[in-house]
């Protein structure tokens, strides 16, 4: 197992510098946008520009482990289910295809029509630091979508859909599918549910279609929110391979009323889950996410990067040394 850098929006190449600064040798890249990736208008990431930006990440002596999620846009319509997913399954498949071609072996996703979502990201922690927050008694009454009520039973239909038709094709392509859970891990927000929530909806992911590339972006900031035992957790999926790589993040609370914090001050102890990723052999990547604001940072967070940098790398080094 090894620290990455990830969260990156736009790969500059100061990015590429402060990477190797911090004794990276890999990165994940975020939704990235490449000029042409769809010169017909399909909404998929086209060949040459994914294997333009792989190339452009080794010549800075780094590793493109994967690409974190597509414009939702992309596949709006598949998690919805409607008129139109077949042909974003389509596309979604050529971006498959063409990772494969490219030589970028994970695509991290997530199921969520919703998406991520904070009540505040100004909420004060350690030191003054600010941090992101959710409290669902602000949002349990959130207007409705232009989709209306959108029932977990019709959010699993479309998962399974989804999936049966897009694994084939990820499999023949070489890359591996990590899905992220629901961040904030509720039932439903604005009327649309939210299913990737639990243990168990992870449990029956890799049921509806048992692969060696269907896996898991174990984000165990999310895990924690869940209230389950993040280490059992870690134990459980890692133990299967099916954990592709880690958001290395804490918070305190519960899936209703939680804040994030330092990667060293949250309910998970962080040694502990090291030490279960190491107990169960996992070999991926390791990144920061959602770090604090801190005094004179940047608005992408240079400084709580490099801290969570440390720790993480620190932590990766006591573990290997105990062995």
């Amino acid at each position: 197992m090894r620290y990455a850098l990830g969260s990156i929006y736009n790969l500059t190449d100061d990015i590429l510098v402060f990477a190797r600064q911090l004794g990276a040798k890999d990165i994940i890249v975020h939704s990235p946008v490449l000029p042409g990736n769809s010169p017909l208008g399909e909404n998929c990431y086209e060949f040459r520009p994914l294997l333009m930006l792989r190339t452009k990440v080794e010549s800075a002596g780094l590793k493109l482990e994967a690409i974190e999620n597509i414009p939702r846009e992309w596949y709006l319509k598949i998690m919805l289910g409607l008129p139109g997913r077949d042909e974003q399954i389509e596309n979604f498949c050529k971006t498959l295809r063409n990772m494969g071609k490219a030589g970028i072996p994970i695509l991290g996703y997530n199921f969520c029509p919703g998406g991520v979502w904070r009540t505040s990201d100004y909420t004060i922690w350690r030191g003054g630091a600010r941090v992101t927050s959710f409290d669902y008694e602000l949002v349990k009454n959130a207007p409705l979508t232009e989709y209306g009520i959108v029932t977990e039973e019709k959010m699993w239909g479309n998962f399974t859909y989804f999936i049966e038709r897009v694994m084939p094709v990820a499999e023949e392509a070489n890359v591996k599918m990590a899905l992220h859970p629901d961040d904030p891990p509720v039932p439903s927000i604005a009327g649309i549910s939210r299913i990737m929530r639990s243990v168990e909806a992870f449990k029956r992911v890799m049921e509806i279609f048992p692969s060696e590339y269907n896996g898991i972006e174990f984000c165990q900031g999310t895990f924690s929110e869940m209230g389950c035992n993040v280490i059992e957790a870690i134990e459980n999926f890692g133990s299967r391979k099916k954990i592709f790589y880690v958001h290395f993040r804490n918070v305190i609370g519960n899936p209703h009323k939680f804040h994030e914090t330092f990667v060293d001050d949250g309910q998970t102890d962080m040694l502990e889950a090291m030490l279960a990723y190491k107990k169960v052999g996992f070999e991926g990547c390791i990144i920061d996410d959602h770090v604090p604001l801190g005094i004179d940072d940047s608005p992408w967070g240079h400084r709580m990067r490099a801290y969570t940098a440390g720790y993480i790398k620190a932590l990766i080094k006591a573990v290997n040394d105990l062995s």
